[in-house]
């Protein structure tokens, strides 16, 4: 069972179930955009209400290569920028770095447990928000009051949301979660 015939053929079932496997992490990704730019400005203008599209951008650069996680990272930025373009380029920077880093990092940490997971959108989310202030020319103290109280905070709630997300979606996923 390894001829030409056979081996076509386990090659069309696993581009089909990547196919599939793309589809699941899509509907992931668009119910995350909508519970950022829908559920997230009517709830509240709250500074720690969590971040959607950097759950995104961590949920994919762990998936990805540093390379392409950068480029998504890119993406993510420019839209996060086009909408706040008094600090045009700083969230651009910040999130190609930090999905460079999320994928640059599952080489080193395995991504299948769950703690990693939180630690990764904890840190995910206060290293960009830190970035975005400093690369927007914050003052010092500003920068001091973010580092310390809502940076933290942010990603306290932002990996709360992104267990839930890992723990319902992760055969979507494809996140195997050691206990």
């Amino acid at each position: 069972m390894t001829g030409p015939r056979f081996v076509d053929r386990r090659r069309r079932i696993r581009s089909a179930s990547e196919r599939g496997e793309g589809v699941r992490v899509a509907v992931v990704l668009v119910i995350l955009l909508l519970l950022e730019f829908y559920l997230r400005p009517s709830l509240t203008d709250w500074r720690g209400m969590p971040d959607f599209l950097v759950l995104a951008l961590l949920l994919l650069a762990i998936r990805q290569r540093p390379g392409s996680a950068a480029v998504t990272g890119f993406f993510i930025g420019l839209l996060v920028d086009v909408l706040s373009p008094a600090r045009f380029g700083a969230g651009i920077l910040a999130h190609v770095l930090v999905g460079w880093g999320a994928a640059w990092g599952r080489g080193i940490f395995f991504a299948d447990n769950l703690i990693v997971n939180v630690a990764l959108f904890f840190v995910g989310t206060w290293v960009r928000d830190v970035m975005v202030q400093i690369l927007s020319g914050t003052s010092l103290r500003g920068l001091w009051i973010e580092a310390i109280w809502w940076a933290p905070l942010q990603g306290v709630t932002t990996a709360a949301v992104g267990v839930v997300i890992v723990l319902l979606f992760r055969e979507w996923l494809a996140i195997r979660i050691e206990r």
